[in-house]
């Protein structure tokens, strides 16, 4: 691989821009000065430093983010900001977009990645994903929510109304529940609750199959996660384990807060 092909695709920076850099000397190859941006490296094996700090090579790469409300799930809008926004500047690499959507007024566990095969695993219909919601409701649970949501709820699509797909729900405090989902219609989380006679005042998204959003990272954050994270995204969980997870994390929280 090409040395500057290679910078580019593990770091933010221009073509035009790493160029300038390599021959400006501030790329090592192996601890030697390369000056030609077409020099041949070996990216698994060859020890590439940028400015002094190394380059380690990744196919792809993805980001944990925690969403907060407010923020646009797009990789670019020219009126609003973006999840990519959050993201330091070293941090936003080509092709990166994130996996899927969480509505502007939904918080939670959202993917951003440039590896589209992935991506399109955790989303295609085939292999969806379970993702989890936790959800403070403005009236108490009600116990016949649960069978309502296996049945599959029926939303109003325009003229007419759609049954959901089979989602699983369970109560943690009065006013607090977490809602499986294996679909993603638009503002579908309010939408179920509505249609089933309460209404969601906020929604965090916990967990996509077994991978949890964790508890310590504050909203507007994000970190680094590997092959072996995402793989627990495409594997399923059991709703009593996440009301366990969301009851000694979350409750006491969004019980005794204004969200």
């Amino acid at each position: 691989m090409r040395l500057d092909k290679f910078l580019s695709g593990q770091t933010a920076c221009s073509r035009s821009e790493l160029n300038r850099l390599i021959r400006n000397g501030a790329v090592t190859v192996n601890g030697i000065v390369i000056r030609k941006p077409d020099t041949a490296i070996k990216p698994e094996t060859d020890a590439v430093a940028l400015q002094g700090k190394p380059v380690l090579y990744q196919q792809f790469h993805w980001f944990l983010l925690h969403k907060p409300t407010g923020v646009l799930t797009a990789a670019r809008d020219p009126k609003q900001k973006t999840v990519m926004d959050l993201l330091r500047q070293d941090d936003r690499l080509p092709k990166l977009a994130p996996v899927g959507r969480l509505d502007l007024d939904t918080s939670g566990l959202l993917l951003i990645t440039d590896d589209g095969q992935t991506a399109h695993r955790l989303l295609s219909p085939k292999h969806h994903a379970p993702k989890y919601y936790l959800a403070k409701l403005r009236d108490p649970f009600q116990p016949e929510y649960v069978q309502k949501f296996r049945d599959g709820i029926l939303l109003r699509e325009g003229a007419s109304e759609e049954a959901c797909k089979p989602a699983e729900c369970a109560q943690i405090h009065t006013r607090l529940a977490v809602l499986e989902l294996r679909e993603g219609k638009y503002h579908q989380v309010r939408r179920m609750f509505a249609a089933a006679g309460n209404e969601v005042e906020s929604l965090l998204r916990v967990q996509i199959g077994m991978l949890q959003l964790p508890p310590d990272l504050p909203a507007g954050t994000y970190l680094h996660i590997f092959n072996k994270d995402v793989e627990s995204a495409l594997k399923n969980s059991d709703i009593s384990q996440v009301c366990a997870f969301c009851d000694a994390y979350y409750s006491s929280y969004w019980i005794n807060s204004g969200k």
